[in-house]
């Protein structure tokens, strides 16, 4: 399974918006859960947000909820995530990710890992 991870990262001032996208290469797409990874300079690696197969069961980590969403259109085999009221905190490079096991968040790895996109939240 590939990714392309579609355009969505950059520099973004406090409060401000992004929208990340990430397609996957596979026939199988609704086979698995769909993540978003982070990792900032000099700190661990977190799952921002996870969705099942058909949307229906979401994760949040605690540090995005309520500013994040993330979402699937199985049809276009791409997941999403939407970063509303971006802090400088947000800052670190994200990554989309697959995983072929059942539902069972929280996600410290996942099988499949797309490049990372660096998202940068100016004060």
């Amino acid at each position: 399974l590939r990714f392309s991870c579609r355009r969505g990262g950059g520099l973004v001032q406090a409060g401000n918006s992004l929208r990340l996208s990430c397609a996957a290469s596979t026939r199988t797409f609704t086979g698995y859960v769909m993540g978003w990874f982070r990792q900032a300079p000099g700190k661990e690696r977190e799952c921002v947000a996870a969705i099942n197969w058909n949307g229906g069961s979401l994760y949040y980590a605690e540090s995005v909820k309520g500013r994040f969403t993330i979402s699937r259109d199985n049809a276009k085999n791409t997941v999403y995530l939407q970063m509303n009221s971006l802090t400088p905190e947000d800052t670190a490079d994200y990554y989309c990710a697959a995983d072929g096991s059942r539902w069972t968040p929280p996600y410290y790895v996942m099988d499949y890992w797309g490049k990372g996109t660096q998202v940068t939240v100016s004060s």
